[in-house]
């Protein structure tokens, strides 16, 4: 039962309440005057000092907590006397986490008035001026105020039977006492509450993506937050009729050891929470980033000289991703146990699993796979590694939670000499080369101990994260997902979202190749140097090792070694141009190493960040892999120079017009415009948007004559889905003019539209040809056409008046205020195009183009081309730029651009979105 210890933690007492008085009934709707109050706020705010004081000089946690439920009890118990309540038949109880003693600086004060009969008047009208005063002194209770029967009827809801399980009686009618557990015994059958609280986990874990490893986790309700210790309780107290979690070890439910990785990891969350709580003076429990860096500080983690500017916050975070794992872990399996040893006895034959031998070391249990008896991993120390590998064979993805509870000690005793032994290397590489459940396996092996053991650089990355909002899940999250996508490349289900990678990866035989370079590539992060050089030596020693040819290894190797090239390439190179994809296909070497290289890049960018992946990246992705194939297998036909991709580009939008109802499209005046449009423009467009366009500007009065210079401008609008979910895709067609680009972002960071991609073009005739696809953060652009026609009467209007529109004060939304991304400009001379590539890496922020076009502006750049990338808070976006003459620029003057955008990326507006 719970005990209040206060004393030991040098508690403010309550001030003393001398008789009751008329000024502190409340007579009127007006709050009660502040000096009615006895000074009770004041002593609130002050027993909060205390605890805060105690943490910092040492005291547990544990106390702490329960100190503030003792201080809220003295406080309540008080009252109830105050308002003369102990003279009605009413009890006063604590509920939930209150209930259990457990409340942090502004946790909510869960309390129940129960009453055996109806209530009465005048008991009504004294709970009226208790429920009065309490919020008048900030408390802001979650009372309920129920008869018994009121109760009955309310424990229905799953949510109320719970928190009544950890009700506490402070002050009352004592015969009331066990009233709240009778209840909820009447109202839910073991078997049906347990069904329902698992159902609720379930669902509250679908609301946090189903992971522990959320930037901003929430530390109550997440993943692995104090609800999945919370429902432990929930589930078994009321079966073993006790009260406090240690309860259940004495009941040989819990084991010693899982309640003291419980205490500990719920003691870490309660640290966390409390300094949520006092640095917010709110129930704050969502760790956002807002509050990372300080509360890392105020628990101890430092700066060290070597660390990098992210290290101590890092440090923090994965600290708390392996506490967060530990309780999940935890929590799932004991909510098993309780089903298996409680539940699962009590079922109807027909419903119970039935046990089938595999072997003698192993059961297949129902779908679960279990060990035969109790010493199965002592005697055979081979079976922790076999028993993954019969789960793969057999299509087994759950193990019973007996024989996790072996698992996990067993996996304690992997040690150099077990890592050693032939037959385990065997058993080891065997796992990888089965694929069936693949991912569910290597993830209970990571939860359980197994993984990490085994591989000792594993568990250096389990639970590291990046600060930042480009990698959104810790390493060891991100490996095991990006496997998990590389059995989706062999799902008919996800033959339609990635056919070609799929295609691909079907056909390579050796997919244990890229299983091991993909628990490779990231392996070396965390630890200074290039991960990736680093993470090349492990893979090739642990390949050899294993007992693998040397080309098998050299080949893991390269592909750690190697992971980022592609998508570094097509995102941040011209692909366009042959010679980038000449020295790509020079690098890669061969068939072989392209096809690897490419189906763990797509798998590695879709596991990196979900809002990563796009038909346009996709597209990015599947032309420089057709490109670098068709050089590396000597072919032919394939163009290798810039008028053979102009001339290839220009066939394929002819055989699409051919294929599509063209009357409306004079074939010979589509080639004329073709021939006045220039070669960059049929560089960088696709067939589908060149058909899109010509038919657009052919529509477009005078008919036929573009080129006029009377020609009004063309804004058209489409919706386009590629890069993200309501996007559109605008299409400016209109004499080039100087101030063009400053002007178009100008008037997007006007109308709030964000820039996922653009491309600008000059046609030989002088006219722009600008092609852009837009984000609109109120998602009405789409949908209305008052927005759309708003839209392009103000391009038109500001490519019609020589003054670029004043940009406008944006505020920096909340999470990006965190980052500090330095601004990095870099220039390379492009002799195809006789142009420089301005390659810019600054902080995403509203404006971002807008400003970079203002600049361009005034040091009279003249912009060609464009591609933008937003890399979570990073832009790193690429321009192809001259001078007004188009003639490439002198150094003098690249230095000058260079300091100026500098100079303009610095001024962040210190004003934050909420």
């Amino acid at each position: 039962m719970f005990t209040c210890d206060a004393a030991s933690i040098d508690l403010t007492p309550l001030p003393s309440f001398s008789s009751p008085t008329a000024s502190l009934l409340p007579t009127t709707p007006a709050k009660t005057p502040e000096k009615s109050l006895l000074g009770i706020p004041e002593w609130l705010t002050q027993i909060n000092e205390d605890i805060s004081r105690a943490l910092e000089r040492g005291i547990n946690i544990r106390q702490l907590v329960a100190a503030r439920a003792c201080a809220i009890d003295s406080l309540l118990i008080a009252l109830f006397k105050w308002f003369e309540l102990d003279k009605t038949d009413l009890a006063l109880f604590a509920t939930g986490g209150y209930g259990r003693g457990e409340l942090s600086l502004y946790s909510d004060i869960d309390i129940l008035l129960l009453a055996p009969n109806e209530i009465g008047p005048d008991a009504s009208s004294k709970i009226d001026n208790l429920v009065a005063l309490l919020w008048d002194i900030g408390l802001e209770p979650a009372l309920s105020v129920r008869s018994v029967s009121d109760g009955v009827e309310a424990a229905l809801d799953h949510t109320i039977a719970s928190a009544l399980l950890e009700a506490r009686l402070l002050i009352g009618n004592e015969a009331l006492q066990d009233v709240p557990i009778q209840i909820v015994n009447k109202q839910w059958s073991p078997r049906a509450f347990f069904e329902v609280k698992i159902a609720e986990a379930k669902a509250r874990y679908l609301q946090h993506n189903a992971t522990e490893y959320n930037l901003e986790p929430n530390i109550k309700t997440a993943p692995g937050g104090l609800r999945d210790i919370h429902i432990i309780g929930w589930v078994t107290k009321r079966y073993f009729r006790v009260s406090k979690l240690y309860d259940l070890v004495q009941q040989n439910f819990l084991t010693e050891k899982e309640f003291d990785e419980l205490s500990f990891a719920e003691g870490y969350l309660w640290q966390i929470r409390h300094h949520l709580h006092e640095l917010t003076g709110r129930n704050e429990n969502k760790l956002l980033f807002d509050y990372q860096r300080d509360i890392a500080q105020l628990m101890g983690y430092e700066a060290q000289p070597d660390d990098q500017p992210n290290a101590a916050v890092e440090r923090f975070m994965r600290d708390y991703y392996r506490c967060a794992m530990q309780i999940s872990t935890l929590s799932e399996m004991l909510t098993n146990h309780y089903y298996e040893t409680i539940i699962e006895p009590q079922l109807p034959d027909d419903e119970r699993p039935k046990k089938q031998p595999i072997n003698a070391r192993f059961n297949q249990v129902g779908e679960q796979i279990a060990m035969a008896h109790h010493r199965v991993f002592a005697q055979h120390p081979e079976s922790i590694l076999e028993m993954f590998l019969l789960m793969g064979q057999y299509g087994i993805k759950n193990v019973r939670t007996h024989t996790l509870r072996a698992l996990k000690i067993a996996a304690r005793g992997i040690d150099q000499i077990y890592r050693d032994n032939p037959v385990h290397k065997a058993l080891f590489l065997s796992n990888l080369k089965e694929q069936n459940y693949l991912f569910h396996r290597l993830r209970t092996m990571n939860r359980y101990g197994v993984l990490g053991n085994y591989i000792p650089a594993f568990a250096q990355v389990t639970g590291l994260m990046q600060y930042d909002l480009f990698h959104r899940y810790t390493v060891d999250a991100h490996t095991l997902f990006l496997i998990r996508i590389l059995h989706r490349f062999t799902d008919p289900m996800f033959s339609e979202e990635f056919p070609l990678v799929s295609a691909i990866f079907q056909r390579i035989e050796r997919k244990e190749i890229l299983v091991l370079a993909a628990m490779f590539h990231d392996i070396a992060k965390g630890r200074g140097g290039n991960h990736s050089l680093l993470g090349e030596t492990e893979s090739i020693e642990f390949c050899l090792a294993h007992g693998m040819s040397v080309a098998d290894a050299n080949l893991v190797g390269w592909l750690t070694r190697y992971h980022l090239l592609m998508s570094m390439t097509a995102q941040k190179k011209d692909i366009s141009d042959p010679e980038v994809v000449t020295l790509f296909a020079d690098l890669v070497g061969n068939v072989t190493h392209l096809n690897h290289l490419y189906v763990l890049t797509v798998a590695d960018m879709n596991a990196t960040n979900p809002q990563l992946w796009n038909s346009w990246r996709a597209t990015l992705m599947k032309q420089l892999y057709s490109q670098t194939r068709r050089i590396l297998r000597a072919d032919i036909d394939a163009p290798t120079n810039r008028q053979d991709m102009i001339s290839a580009t220009r066939a394929q939008a002819l055989a699409m017009l051919d294929n599509v109802n063209n009357q409306h499209m004079n074939r010979d005046e589509v080639l004329r415009l073709w021939d006045d449009l220039g070669d960059e423009y049929f560089l960088r467009e696709i067939a589908e948007d060149i058909l899109w366009h010509t038919e657009a500007i052919l529509n477009h009065p005078p008919i036929g004559l573009a080129s006029n210079a009377d020609s009004p401008p063309m804004v058209v609008l489409r919706e386009h889905r590629e890069l993200a979910l309501d996007a559109v895709q605008v299409f400016v067609y209109t004499q080039d003019q100087i101030n063009l680009f400053a002007v178009t972002m100008a008037v997007f960071d006007q109308m709030n539209l964000d820039v996922l991609d653009a491309r600008i073009i000059t046609a030989t005739r002088d006219f722009a040809l600008d092609s852009y696809v837009l984000l609109d953060r109120s998602g009405t652009l789409l949908v209305d056409e008052d927005s759309q026609q708003e839209l392009k009467q103000r391009l038109i209007d500001a490519f019609k008046n020589p003054t670029v529109p004043k940009l406008t004060h944006k505020r920096i939304p909340r999470q990006l205020k965190h980052f500090e991304v330095a601004t990095t400009i870099n220039f390379e001379f492009n002799e195809a195009s006789d142009q420089h590539i301005m390659s810019l890496e600054t902080l995403d922020q509203p404006g971002l183009l807008a400003r970079v076009g203002q600049i361009f502006l005034q040091q009279q750049i003249e912009v060609h081309a464009a591609r933008i990338t937003t890399l979570g808070e990073r832009a790193e976006d690429m321009f192809y730029i001259s001078d007004r003459n188009d003639e490439p620029l002198s150094a003098d003057k690249l230095e000058t651009l260079k300091t100026a955008l500098i100079t303009s990326l610095s001024l962040r507006s210190d004003n934050v979105e909420s």
